[in-house]
């Protein structure tokens, strides 16, 4: 294997010890740390290829190395093709998921358009060594206060007392971008509402909220992940309203977009983890407690390089530059959307609530918390309810009913009797007896409404009395009601009534003499 070259600093320096200090080969491979054979090659290359020293001024480095270490001379032609290597780079990308495609199979295809090319391990080399230089990477400066970066990662596991099952657990981190003060909790879960209940808890422990999150894009962050409009899930994007901070999701598969989560998650892992591995938790309390204890630990440790801890940081530096925590913590709210039935209805969790009318047929934005329930028509409230957890029950509001359905509700049995009451007593007991003969007291609601109706035409008094008239004879309906008032009978005096009844018996078919005219 040949051997690796001298930095230029190193052969200037030989030379100068050779020629200015005039040392032999053997001293100044002591003095160079060299062997002597590498120290005579160097001088007799100079020697070979017409290098005197001092080195000119006007060569650089790279050109005196070019100079001891020419490249021999190649006949015309006789210069092997390199490989393209954007060409490979492009076709691994296009076709990695699709098939196996392998560096093999494009050193073959190189081959065919190139018997004279590269070897295989050559046309590696090439490749490698074009590859590298893409892998490059910008280094971020974090401003105090700015950003906060959180993920989730795998947690300890939990013990089922009785059964002794382990149960996953999750590890909520996150972590502030200058002072790398950090907050970490275990969840039962990744769900959504986790996800909210520890940002909120990791504000309070923090005591102030950062200008904004870098989140990964997972569910309960990202609905729908796209590198240039990322569709913020609702709930997160409300919680980040709350805070008055901004979400700025790292982009798909670039872990170095959130740097500091991941190195934040190898800290907790490596310094909370492993300390408790050997600890058994049956609840998730007991298990944030030792956490919680460890974590202090690890904010108030001295970082080696700044001799100052991240809590220091944190407060004399982080703190002020960041937002502060608003008057009351978020409470969690789930969005859905439902379609409004033909029964001015909507079912959320098997539950009916009422909508205002006019909504008929429409798709409405519904907003859950653990006591409420919100509706909304692009980003306006239209109905607000007590949530109720009652599968198969309604809360319905008579304000969001139609009028004549308004009406028809407020028709009951007492109601129609106070209503008739207001007509005279003989009114309220002819309904009252309408309703009592019936087998539902809804089958009389319409001839009683008829009798009161009656009132408009022909005046409460009169209705009074060709009620009290039909009491006398039991003929308490609204037709014989209505034919007294057209046949005039309410005027007649009673006495009256009773002559006349001798002769000739009184029914709703008599009309009076004002038929007539």
């Amino acid at each position: 294997m040949a051997k690796e070259r001298l930095p230029m600093h190193h052969v200037r320096e030989v030379f100068r010890l050779k020629y200015d200090c005039r040392l032999s080969n053997r001293k100044i491979a002591r003095a160079c740390g060299v062997d002597r054979e590498t120290v005579g090659m160097y001088l007799k290359r100079g020697v070979k290829y017409g290098l005197s020293w001092p080195f000119p001024a006007e060569l650089t480095d790279a050109e005196i190395e070019a100079r001891l270490f020419p490249k021999p001379a190649q006949p015309e032609g006789a210069q092997r093709p390199p490989p393209d290597c954007q060409y490979i780079y492009e076709e691994l990308r296009s076709y990695k998921k699709k098939v196996s495609l392998t560096l093999m199979q494009l050193w073959i295809e190189y081959k065919e358009r190139h018997r004279d090319g590269f070897q295989y391990t050559q046309f590696c080399e090439h490749y490698h060594r074009w590859r590298l230089k893409l892998d490059y990477v910008m280094r971020q400066e974090h401003r105090a206060g700015d950003k906060m970066f959180v993920d989730f990662c795998d947690g300890l596991p939990l013990v089922n007392k009785e059964t002794g099952e382990l149960t996953r657990t999750h590890l909520f981190v996150g972590v502030w971008g200058f002072s790398n003060f950090s907050y970490v909790e275990a969840v039962a879960d990744q769900t959504a509402p986790a996800w909210a209940r520890c940002h909120a808890r990791a504000f309070a422990y923090s005591g102030a909220v950062p200008h904004a999150l870098v989140p990964d894009n997972l569910k309960s962050a990202v609905t729908k992940p796209c590198l240039y409009e990322p569709e913020l899930n609702r709930s997160y994007a409300e919680l980040a309203a709350h805070y008055g901070t901004a979400v700025l999701p790292a982009r798909i598969k670039r872990p170095r977009d959130k740097a500091k989560a991941e190195a934040g998650v190898l800290v907790a892992q490596r310094w909370i983890l492993a300390v408790l591995r050997h600890k058994t938790f049956f609840t998730l309390v007991e298990m944030n407690e030792a956490i919680r204890e460890l974590l202090e630990i690890l904010n108030t440790r001295l970082l080696k390089k700044l001799k100052k801890s991240r809590r220091e940081l944190f407060e004399t530096q982080e703190r002020p530059a960041a937002l502060p925590l608003p008057d009351r913590p978020y409470q969690y709210a789930e969005w859905t959307k439902a379609r409004v039935n033909f029964d001015y209805t909507i079912e959320v969790d098997e539950h009916i609530y009422s909508v205002p009318f006019r909504f008929l047929r429409e798709k409405l934005d519904v907003r859950l918390t653990v006591t409420t329930l919100e509706v909304f028509q692009r980003g306006e409230r239209i109905a607000a309810h007590v949530r109720s957890y009652r599968p198969g029950g309604q809360t319905i509001l008579d304000e969001h009913r139609p009028p004549e359905h308004r009406k028809f509700l407020e028709w009951t049995p007492a109601r129609i009797i106070a209503w008739a009451a207001k007509t005279g007593p003989f009114t309220a007991k002819v309904v009252e007896r309408i309703m009592a003969t019936r087998r539902h007291p809804e089958e009389g609601f319409r001839a009683c409404r008829g009798i009161i109706g009656l009132g408009e035409k022909y005046g409460a008094e009169r209705v009074e009395a060709a009620a009290r008239r039909a009491m006398q004879f039991s003929a308490c309906s609204y037709k014989y009601i209505r034919s007294i008032l057209v046949a005039g009978l309410d005027r007649v005096a009673a006495t009256q009534d009773e002559t006349q009844q001798a002769s000739l018996p009184l029914h709703e078919n008599v009309r009076g003499g004002e038929y007539y005219h």
